[in-house]
């Protein structure tokens, strides 16, 4: 164990997460800080803001708000998402609040007039229901939910009406807004602060207004001297700016720390001076010692020359990066997470997409913990291994992780549980498995792997017995050629056998899927989306989702690009934000044009369509100029052994 100097009883840290994250369960790096500063002795509590707001703003009172700016817009810059909640204004607003009730299940029995069709307005995104009900039944969605899922209809139902109130906050009230990717082209590789500086001078919209009173309203309760704002995407840093724009105004004495994976990828050339007229210091990696750090600092216990990873501007206004060296905490040391504080029965529970398995990320609050820090494999020449929640791995042992998981489940009262691990190792879920089978400890799980060899049929079936549901990992291009210059470490046939080896234990599997990697090619995509379809139809994936592919400037191809037959193009002078890097691929293949093919592909594969027809119909070119593809039709059936 380690020790250290703890702060004064009177000193408290507040920990916010800030639009948007998610909405059916907390974010989870507030309850990682809370509970390792609650084991140190620092009185630390958390709020959970893009929560906050949008219960805010879906009320009756907030839809009246948003009601006053659509109709302050000129009926011909009005869209039809914004026309329809003008035309039913008095149905939305009746409905929301028992909608919002029903997500929540604090009202089941709602789901009986929801599933009927004629409680919601149903606007413009209820028009995609339509192309379900190809036999004409007049029942779109029995296909999904049969006669007795019901809960699942109206939660579907529910979320569609969810995403077109959505659509009118975005169209009327402001162009930024959406539930995950708020604001982010603001921050996101944005090589310059000026764009956010902008944003944050330019008069505040409802949305602002609305978390600013949310954020004073946390200061207000809790009273803290250092303030935590915790941004894991570009789309959380707009909305963490405002909240620390608000807090300054009102409460300057306060400190304010930035941190997460935005800040943990991108800001690590920061030297804006302006960003510190919002936030007094931002700490790199993980948290933990930067944290102790900090406070011992903030407690006249140590000099700003000694933090941490930690950016500070000094009194000549320059951005310096303080960096004493001290050990991180260990893995098995940071204590376990705490979901105190945070409205656990609040959350919403909503069903975007109609597959099993891909349902998962928005439905349900599980309970996020962590197996191991960092990968145990970290060569994939597409991923950040070069950064430390990468490059630094550790583990627990199986005790102490259990040890966690029944103290979880105590505080929480819910058995659900997501390791968001970035590849939990085989050897570690092994052992995890063992010892809850051990001690009985009864939870559903689900994480994210490497689809490696080491995952037998005899492993696949002992994790379904501790509980796992469900697992993704990464497949990326299903090519042998490119996973070999990725350096994934695995072949297609080989992804074939683990998956339906999970599959036939009982556990749903979901593929990562990548498209653009440097020299592939148009017949690589068509070869690839063969192999996808057959991985379908043989029963060994039941989810899927293309991403196109991302150079960045921690990753080997981004450090070496020649390596992968690549030219970077160098970019502008970065003061902000630097992740992102475009290059130039000799093939010269349309990637843009064939991402479209590839995501209404994949869609259909989920929901059992098109898996016999030839992939080269999903692309939007002329056949003579669409490759056949090379693989054989029964490839993947060969592989496992048909």
């Amino acid at each position: 164990m380690f020790e250290s100097h703890l702060p004064a009883p009177s000193f408290r840290v507040l920990s916010l997460i800030p639009p948007m994250t998610q909405l059916n369960t907390p974010y989870p790096s507030t309850a990682y800080l809370t509970g390792f500063l609650r084991s140190q002795g620092v009185d630390a509590v958390q709020e959970d803001l893009a929560l906050a707001l949008v219960l805010a703003l879906f009320t009756p009172g907030g839809l009246a708000q948003v009601q006053t700016c659509a109709l302050a817009q000129p009926e011909t810059q009005r869209s039809a998402s914004v026309n329809y909640f003008l035309d039913y204004f008095a149905r939305y607003q009746s409905t929301i609040a028992p909608t919002i009730a029903f997500l929540q299940g604090r009202d089941a029995t709602l789901s009986h007039r929801i599933a009927g069709r004629d409680f919601l307005p149903e606007g413009p995104r209820f028009a995609a229901l339509d192309a379900y009900d190809d036999e004409g039944s007049g029942d779109p969605l029995a296909w999904a939910f049969g006669a007795l899922g019901q809960q699942d209809r109206a939660r579907h139902l529910a979320t569609l009406y969810l995403n077109d109130l959505a659509d009118v906050l975005r169209d009327a009230v402001d162009s930024r807004f959406e539930f995950v990717r708020y604001a982010e082209q603001l921050a996101g590789s944005q090589a310059t602060f000026e764009p956010l500086a902008q944003a944050l001078a330019a008069p505040a919209s409802l949305v602002d207004n609305t978390l600013q009173a949310l954020t004073l309203g946390v200061i207000a309760k809790h009273q803290p001297q250092l303030v935590l704002l915790s941004v894991p995407f570009p789309g959380a840093v707009y909305a963490a700016f405002r909240m620390a724009q608000t807090i300054k105004a009102h409460h300057p004495h306060i400190h304010i720390g930035l941190g997460g994976g935005f800040v943990n990828t991108e800001l690590r050339e920061l030297t804006e001076p302006r960003v510190f007229d919002y936030v007094d210091f931002i700490s790199l990696d993980s948290g933990e010692r930067p944290l102790l750090a900090l406070l011992e600092h903030l407690q006249g216990k140590r000099s700003v020359q000694r933090l941490v990873r930690t950016f500070v501007r000094n009194d000549a206004g320059e951005v310096r990066l303080m960096n004493w060296a001290e050990p991180d905490v260990p893995f098995e040391d940071v204590g376990t997470p705490t979901w105190d504080g945070l409205p656990l029965d609040r959350y919403l529970s909503l069903l975007d997409m109609l597959n099993p398995m891909h349902r998962l990320w928005s439905d349900g609050r599980w309970n996020k913990l962590t197996v191991a820090h960092g990968c145990y494999w970290k060569k994939c020449s597409f991923c950040d291994v070069s950064l430390d929640y990468i490059s630094r791995y550790e583990t627990a042992s199986a005790t102490t992780l259990v040890d966690r998981i029944e103290k979880i489940v105590a505080e929480t009262g819910q058995t659900g549980f997501h390791f968001v691990d970035e590849a939990a190792p085989p050897k570690a879920l092994k052992a995890l498995a063992e010892e809850l089978l051990r001690r009985q400890v009864h939870i559903s799980w689900w994480g994210n792997i490497r689809f490696e060899k080491t995952f037998t049929p005899e492993l696949a079936h002992l994790l379904a017995d501790s509980g796992c549901i469900a697992l993704s990992g990464g497949l990326e291009v299903a090519s042998d050629r490119l996973l070999n210059l990725m350096k994934k470490g695995v072949s297609v046939e080989q992804v074939a056998q683990v998956t339906k080896a999970f599959s036939e234990a009982g556990i749903l599997v979901h593929a990562y899927l990548m498209y653009g990697f440097p020299t592939q090619t148009l017949q690589d995509t068509v070869d690839a989306l063969e192999y996808v379809r057959q991985l379908f139809e043989n029963g060994c994936i039941q989810s899927g989702f293309f991403h196109r592919f991302a150079c960045t400037v921690h990753s080997p191809v981004g450090q070496n690009p020649a390596d992968y037959g690549v030219q970077v193009v160098p970019l502008p002078a970065v003061s902000f934000a630097k992740n992102d890097i475009a290059f130039i691929d000799p093939t010269g293949t349309d990637h843009d044009t064939l991402g479209l093919g590839l995501k209404k592909a994949i869609y259909n594969y989920m929901h059992g369509v098109g898996l016999e027809d030839d992939v080269r119909q999903w692309f939007e070119l002329p056949q003579a100029k669409c490759p056949k593809t090379t693989v054989p039709r029964h490839k993947i059936a060969k592989a496992l052994g048909y």
